[in-house]
């Protein structure tokens, strides 16, 4: 039975040793593997003559690293996304059962109050008065119930793969927070209580709409057809009064589709396209962080309506 790979190399470096120890240490050093694009290296080069990364450390290099932990190489910020929105609806979830409104149905759709306020939801108040600006992203993995997370995260994984196959595992994360975020600044800005991911979900919608006019052919005729079509029925339902934010909803698919102009629609081409993306997503990814942070930081705070 052969060797895990790990213990392979480890096997591998102790004959070398050997090798040396014994006189037999005269082998030729061997050119290196760039970490980021893939691309062959000279033996004392520090930078890839390819794609420009430092080849002692780089924001490509630890990205490829990180996507590993999601198995899915192609779409690796697409499979954590989806863990992220199911593990805050968990959260969620206990800490309702732990305040004792947990039971019955409230699953289904009525997982609100003072728990989702406490796991950053977005709300006017806190965000304009009380500069809590972290909500704006947090708000975009909480989630009301079973069927509003179902329906979100189907559309996720409609709509996310293809994205990030075509802009880039980095770039497709910007995109995803940017219009989430934007989403939920102008729905407080107009008052609304408000949680959910379909913000960000409708500035991936946006995206598509704002690059099938590019691309030619029937399928995306097609598919431009079916998106507004869907785009329409869902704003008509958000004006039926099912609970449906109209207004974030229309924020993120207007960012969307202003970004999806602007970015150029293919994958990183050059050493700096490649940066710049490598810095959007990370910029992206440390948001995200930070918002978190702060919302465990602020978590025990005192709530407005009993100060």
């Amino acid at each position: 039975m052969a060797l895990p790979y790990r213990w392979q190399w480890r096997v591998e470096r102790w004959k070398n040793s050997m090798r040396g120890f014994f006189g037999g240490g005269d082998q030729q050093p061997r050119p290196k593997i760039c970490p980021a694009c893939g691309a062959l290296v000279g033996i004392s080069a520090t930078r890839c003559h390819e794609c420009g990364a430092s080849l002692r450390f780089s924001l490509a290099a630890l990205s490829k690293k990180l996507s590993g932990l999601f198995g899915e190489q192609e779409t690796p910020v697409t499979s954590a996304l989806l863990v992220a929105n199911i593990l805050m609806f968990g959260i969620s979830w206990v800490a309702l059962a732990n305040e004792r409104g947990g039971s019955g149905f409230r699953i289904l759709w009525g997982m609100g109050g003072e728990t989702v306020y406490r796991l950053g939801a977005s709300h006017p108040y806190p965000i304009f008065v009380g500069h809590e600006w972290w909500r704006l992203v947090t708000a975009m993995f909480l989630h009301g119930g079973l069927i509003h997370i179902g329906f979100n995260m189907m559309s996720l994984m409609q709509l996310g793969p293809a994205l990030e196959e075509l802009y880039g595992s980095a770039r497709y994360l910007f995109l995803y927070v940017a219009t989430g975020a934007f989403g939920f600044l102008i729905s407080a800005w107009f008052g609304n209580f408000s949680l959910g991911a379909s913000g960000a979900l409708l500035g991936l919608v946006g995206v598509m709409l704002a690059i099938t006019p590019r691309r030619g052919g029937a399928y995306m005729r097609e598919l431009r057809s079916r998106l507004i079509s869907s785009v329409v029925i869902l704003f008509i339902l958000g004006f039926s009064g099912v609970g449906i934010d109209n207004y974030a909803h229309f924020a993120g698919l207007a960012a969307g589709f202003g970004l999806g102009k602007l970015l150029t629609d293919r994958q990183p081409m050059n050493s700096t396209e490649r940066r710049t993306a490598y810095g959007l997503g990370w910029l992206a990814g440390m948001v995200v962080m930070a918002c978190f942070a702060l919302m465990i930081f602020h978590y025990r705070d005192t709530l407005p309506w009993q100060q």
